[in-house]
């Protein structure tokens, strides 16, 4: 979508609420500000002595739409509150524009952030814990459908109980393994086939172990509690047995991890899951592993370039339940290439009847990165899976399963949200905590994002490497970067 800005510079803003309503639109700003085609968008901003106004006009499908929003001018105290007030009266423009062309409301209103429980503690906080006060200002001011603000509810409640269990310098540590047995075509993640790439991966795990060991001393100094551990990925059961005991081991060696009441193992690919992997996971104290079907399709799994079937799911989950005091994710995604409501609904059946404790619900999201967009896949309407995402949080309700947490992204299908949904007593912190950014995230690996909570809701980021080989490479740097932490 071309867009074109006037008497602003509110780039990221107007970008924002584009994407959450137009996610198959990328952003594009015509030379000389004059739209070559459709579809286009022009925001204005307009500033009077008593009201900042805003207007979108809309060019889409041969029609003209047009939003408009404004705040007070004497609401705008100090640069940071008045850039705010701005931008929200942009957004709310472009989505009244949007809406007009529709003909409906999206199911997420005027909200493009892509923490919406987060906002909703705050509007919590506001009326004092007053949880029906607390959803109708929520729905009145963003918009947002009476669904959604239940979803954002239950997560909130989620991340007051999680903030009630941690003390101040609580954390959770990640680690990024950076390798998968094949690239799935929706994939836009920093993952290496290991067909292509095993000789990288004794040479990632000694990086690895030199990262580790400088996190870990960075996170004593500081005097930093760990109380969840993730790995992630990639697939981190990618790696062989032994590779797997020697890296749970240097972390048990190297952290206290002894209120650390989580560990879990992204076993997300079922091809990678082995018993004797399983029992070095035991071994380690792990507690969680996500087995991920995706589908319970085969032709569907084939379509995103999965090289295993439906029954070896099965098989995998089998495995994982002989190993014992394992709790089970299972991750879906709604929107697949070859999908049908029908299918997915298939798909729901059959993962609900295996028991999985976490559940969690993906939306499709169109990154230009996948095979997906490279190659213009066939995809289900935004319209089919919004069905599949509302018949999976019904099916999910009725067998006792709440949502935990949840996220948007940029380019979902049919601007829709992922959402973890957990049996009571099964949340996973680690989810929590990033998500509602409650505290630091300490993070190793290649492509790792380590994130510092300061008081104030003040955060600091800082980034490993992406890619193995440059990982490897700069491993010095990496090191040296931990002592941000302190």
């Amino acid at each position: 979508m071309e867009l074109i800005l006037k008497n602003h510079d509110y780039k990221y803003a107007v970008e924002q609420i584009m994407l959450m309503l137009f996610p198959g639109e990328r952003p594009v700003y015509p030379e000389g500000g004059k739209p070559a085609g459709e579809p286009w968008a022009a925001v204005s901003l307009t500033e009077g002595k008593t009201w900042v106004t805003a207007t979108t006009a809309l060019r889409i499908g041969g029609g003209r739409y047009v939003g408009s929003a404004r705040v007070r001018t004497g609401d705008l105290e100090g640069p940071f509150l008045a850039a705010r007030l701005r931008q929200r009266a942009v957004k709310r423009s472009f989505y009244r524009a949007a809406v007009a062309y529709y003909g409906k409301k999206p199911v997420w209103g005027a909200l493009s952030g892509i923490r919406p429980a987060k906002l909703m503690r705050e509007a919590l906080e506001r009326e004092a814990g007053d949880e029906k006060r607390a959803v109708r200002r929520f729905m009145d001011f963003y918009d947002v459908s009476p669904e959604r603000a239940a979803l954002c509810l239950d997560a909130a409640k989620a991340a007051l109980a999680a903030e009630r269990d941690l003390a101040e310098r609580d954390v959770c540590l990640y680690v990024g393994i950076p390798f998968c047995p094949t690239r799935c075509a929706y994939c836009s993640f920093v993952s290496a086939s290991v067909e292509k790439s095993m000789g990288l991966m004794e040479p990632f795990l000694t990086a690895l172990e030199r990262d580790i060991a400088a996190t870990a001393a960075a996170v004593k100094r500081a005097g930093m509690r760990p109380r969840s551990l993730y790995l992630g990925g990639g697939t981190p059961t990618t790696l062989s047995a032994a590779q797997l005991d020697r890296l749970l081991g240097q972390l048990g060696q190297e952290f206290d991890l002894s209120a650390c009441g989580e560990i879990t193992v992204e076993a997300g690919r079922p091809d990678t899951i082995t018993a004797e992997k399983l029992a070095v996971l035991r071994s380690r104290g792990v507690t969680r592993v996500s087995v991920n079907p995706q589908t319970m399709s085969d032709e569907v799994l084939k379509a995103i370039g999965r090289r295993h079937s439906a029954a070896d799911v099965l098989d995998a989950l089998a495995l994982v339940r002989t190993a014992g005091k394992l709790q089970v994710n299972m991750d879906l995604i709604a929107g697949l290439p070859g999908d049908s409501v029908e299918g997915f609904r298939a798909t729901m059946e059959a993962v609900l009847s295996l028991g999985a404790e976490n559940v969690t619900i993906h939306t499709l999201a169109l990154k230009k990165g996948s095979r997906i967009m490279l190659e213009g896949t066939r995809l289900p309407s935004g319209e089919e899976t919004a069905e599949m995402v509302d018949l999976a949080a019904a099916a999910l309700r009725a067998r006792g399963y709440a949502p935990y947490y949840l996220y948007r992204q940029k380019y979902m299908s049919g601007g829709l949200e992922n959402v973890g949904w957990s049996l009571p007593g099964t949340e996973n912190l680690y989810n929590i905590v990033i998500m509602e950014e409650l505290r630091s995230v300490i993070a190793m690996g290649a492509g790792a994002s380590t994130k510092l909570l300061f008081g104030g809701g003040r955060l600091e980021r800082f980034f490993a490497p992406k890619y193995p080989q440059e990982y490897i490479a700069g491993i010095e740097k990496v090191c040296a970067d931990k002592a941000k932490i302190v």
